[in-house]
């Protein structure tokens, strides 16, 4: 295994399946310079045949990556900032999802839309979302969201050969990090959540950035007596239900949290899942921690003010308890 950071795991899992699928191809606007370094140096190995720059123009070539997936290819879609993900909305929520189900099996779209999300520091509404939610109503669509480079590796190549389109949201404060990552193959089965912290009061869900939150919550809970299990979910859609009831067969509380906002986000869904099938586990309030239903502010207070920190996470797992 080799040590990699989270961008270098992303091009290690294109690469490997670009070199076991000639299929596969990579487009997007500047992907063969690659500002984030999540495909960078594909280029030179695979050639301008299949590592294509686009216009700036997210709803066009997505829709024209729809029609390659239609075709046989799978094509891997970089869309630069996750607040553009509006504009191919209807490319991927309308057409991707949609065409297996009402070809009758006829078409498969095997397609990834991969992105960068979550606050930047002071990127102010335009560069500093996360698009997660509004994928959420449409079916047919899978979303995942690494938290480590080895979860971002295995993910990957688990959405470039998935059939379906498989959304793939990459959290900018985790591009850094750095661990071994298996070489090789590597693949996560998409809908598995992990257990990253073993505990018996409080169930703490989340992923992506704010999972490393939560875990220090749970170190600062702990030191008052306070055993928190923290969930890692990596998979948004499909939502792995069975982690989440063995967590809440312990726990009997539950808190998610999320750098999304509030109303309509994934601590909605998962927390309409708990109460709808496991209400009678619960001796508490199912509580969400997320963004403010505000746009992302530009200045950096302001901006501290809107996403979630450490002691709303400590103190929505107190209120749930009392």
């Amino acid at each position: 295994m080799a040590q990699m950071n989270y961008t270098q795991a992303v091009v290690d899992a294109i690469r490997q399946e670009m070199r076991r699928d000639e299929d596969v191809v990579v487009l997007g606007v500047d992907v063969r310079a690659s500002i984030f370094g999540t495909t960078r140096g594909l280029v030179e190995e695979f050639g301008r045949e299949r590592v294509i720059d686009t216009p700036v123009c997210e709803g066009s070539f997505a829709m024209a990556a729809v029609g390659m997936a239609m075709s046989g290819l799978r094509p891997v879609v970089e869309i630069m900032f996750s607040e553009f993900m509006y504009l191919p909305m209807d490319a991927i929520g309308n057409m991707a999802a949609s065409w297996p189900y009402i070809s009758n099996g006829g078409y498969r779209v095997p397609l990834v839309v991969q992105n960068p999300c979550g606050p930047r520091g002071s990127g102010a509404y335009s560069h500093s979302q996360t698009s997660q939610a509004a994928f959420l109503n449409p079916p047919g669509l899978k979303i995942v969201l690494p938290s480590s480079p080895s979860d971002a590796k295995g993910l990957m190549q688990a959405a470039i050969r998935d059939d379906g389109p498989v959304l793939v949201y990459h959290h900018r404060q985790l591009f850094a990090n750095k661990e071994e990552v298996p070489d090789g193959d590597h693949v996560l089965p998409i809908g598995t959540a992990a257990i990253r912290r073993e505990g018996g009061d409080v169930t703490l869900i989340s992923f992506g950035g704010m999972l490393f939150k939560c875990l220090q919550a749970a170190e600062a809970l702990s030191r008052e007596g306070i055993e928190a299990e923290v969930i890692d979910l990596r998979t948004i859609v499909p939502l792995d239900e069975e982690t989440l009831l063995g967590s809440l067969l312990k726990t009997n509380h539950l808190v998610v949290v999320e750098d999304g906002r509030k109303r309509g986000g994934i601590g909605s869904e998962v927390a309409a899942v708990a109460a709808e099938k496991y209400i009678d586990l619960l001796d508490g309030p199912i509580l969400r921690v997320a963004a403010t239903d505000t746009p992302v502010p530009y200045a950096r207070t302001l901006e501290q003010a809107h996403f979630p920190d450490l002691d709303r996470i400590v103190g929505a797992a107190k209120k749930t308890l009392e």
